[in-house]
């Protein structure tokens, strides 16, 4: 059956700030404290997903989850008004406050893991939330984006939506940022690539400086749940060494999209059964561009998100790199890029992201691969879908709401919070999703 895959890319929240929150993330921990513009990352992010668009390609949106989360506040013990909340949370506990307002849902590849009717034994479409217990800020996340994906995909006939993980450290789950699928045509059985950094079972090594995020135990349970064909996993373990070196999820050293697989030579402990397996099942069709420590270095890719790049199958055939304006900006990464352009990889495009990389997420961060058949997409909640319309409808709404300039301590202002609040409604009812913010279903105090 005819199918394609659709990137859901997060809107960027108005809160979008530089608290530094995620250990291991390099740019996050440098930019910590810095100024940030959300209407100019939002605006950043909506420009990609329009450019997409554009090329005939199915994009849709996430919407940002309400920050600061008022609910987890009160959950810690602060009480009053949402006002006396905010205040008192910046006075006694400002890293809880920082917590509790990142917009770090922006990166939805860690929203959920998604798997392809193709690959189910019911034929439907398989979600479930990651739990994202490495990072208190990500964990607030999981019950808000439950409701979203369902909301975009109400049909039990075709989707069906799984709780996230136990909240267990055992059982950690980053969601599709440690996720790929190979096939030769979306629409075709493929292969899912679930990689990890550790096994709680196993004396395998780990790295040192910086946590792996991502168990193998989580990944085989969503697997499970997902009810894949027995030949349509494999489990990987993630190079220790590269985690300690910033690689913090999987689509910070590889990327894959149909029949290319673009990665470091160290991205994997072990790359040679997933090679083998690619090539056995994709046939002539597989291409593989491993690139080597000389051509780029563990340090240059993570710092130019090169392989946090998009790589995406174009209408008229070929595959497409989008890459953010920092890879053109290193000269070794740069170079490489102009190498391989025009073999496996047609087109490069280059985007101006660097709201979003300064807290430590490229392109592939921003968005949510979801492969779909026709009837599956008809199935989709249509008002999160980009169009020409939708696009000049958002960039007016980010225009209208979202501050020019945030500074951390702009977090406890309960002005930001009210027009958050105002914002979130209205996006809510220009895509269509209903009640699915706490402050839509939860009555209680407010300012």
């Amino acid at each position: 059956m005819n199918a394609v895959e659709a990137n859901f890319d997060g809107l960027v929240g108005p809160t979008h700030n530089y608290a530094g929150l995620s250990r291991g993330n390099i740019a996050s921990e440098r930019h910590r404290g810095q100024a940030s513009s959300p209407r100019q990352a939002a605006l950043q992010g909506l420009a990609k997903m329009k450019y997409l668009a554009d090329l005939g390609l199915v994009q849709a949106v996430l919407p940002p989850q309400e920050r600061p989360d008022i609910t987890t506040l009160r959950r810690l013990g602060f009480y009053g008004s949402d006002t006396r909340v905010l205040a008192d949370a910046m006075q006694q506990a400002p890293l809880l406050l920082a917590n509790c307002s990142s917009a770090s849902a922006m990166w939805s590849a860690n929203a959920a893991t998604v798997s392809p009717s193709a690959d189910t034994l019911d034929a439907r479409v398989h979600f479930t939330p990651a739990n994202l217990i490495s990072k208190l800020h990500r964990s607030l996340e999981a019950a808000t984006t439950a409701r979203v994906l369902q909301a975009i995909f109400p049909d039990d006939e075709y989707f069906h939506h799984h709780s996230p993980l136990p909240a267990h450290e055992s059982l950690g789950d980053e969601g599709a940022a440690n996720h790929s699928r190979f096939c030769s045509d979306y629409g075709e059985p493929g292969i899912e690539l679930f990689v990890y950094g550790r096994s709680i079972f196993s004396s395998a090594d780990s790295p040192v400086r910086f946590p792996a995020r991502q168990t193998l135990e989580a990944s085989q349970a969503i697997a499970r749940k997902h009810r894949l064909k027995q030949d349509a996993t494999l489990f990987l373990q993630q190079n220790p060494a590269v985690i300690d070196q910033g690689v913090f999820h999987n689509d910070v050293i590889a990327v894959g999209n149909r029949t290319l697989l673009f990665c470091h030579e160290h991205a994997f402990v072990d790359p040679k059964p997933l090679y083998r397996l690619l090539e056995q099942r994709l046939g002539a069709q597989f291409r593989l561009i491993e690139v080597s420590e000389n051509e780029v270095s563990v340090a240059d890719a993570v710092s130019s998100y090169l392989f946090n790049s998009q790589l995406l199958s174009l209408p008229e055939g070929g595959q497409l790199l989008l890459v953010p304006s920092e890879c053109r900006e290193n000269p070794g990464v740069w170079s490489y890029l102009q190498r391989i352009q025009g073999e496996s990889v047609r087109q490069i495009e280059v985007f101006k992201l660097n709201q979003s990389m300064n807290n430590g997420g490229g392109p592939a961060c921003l968005r949510l691969r979801v492969v779909l058949n026709n009837d599956e997409l008809s199935a989709v909640n249509a008002g999160v879908l980009l169009t020409d319309h939708l696009y000049n409808r958002l960039c007016d709404w980010v225009e209208k709401y979202y501050p020019d300039r945030l500074l951390p301590a702009d977090l406890a202002d309960p002005a930001l919070l009210r027009s958050s609040r105002e914002a979130l409604d209205r996006l809510a009812q220009i895509l269509g999703l209903g009640a699915v913010y706490p402050f839509q279903i939860e009555p209680g105090p407010r300012p």
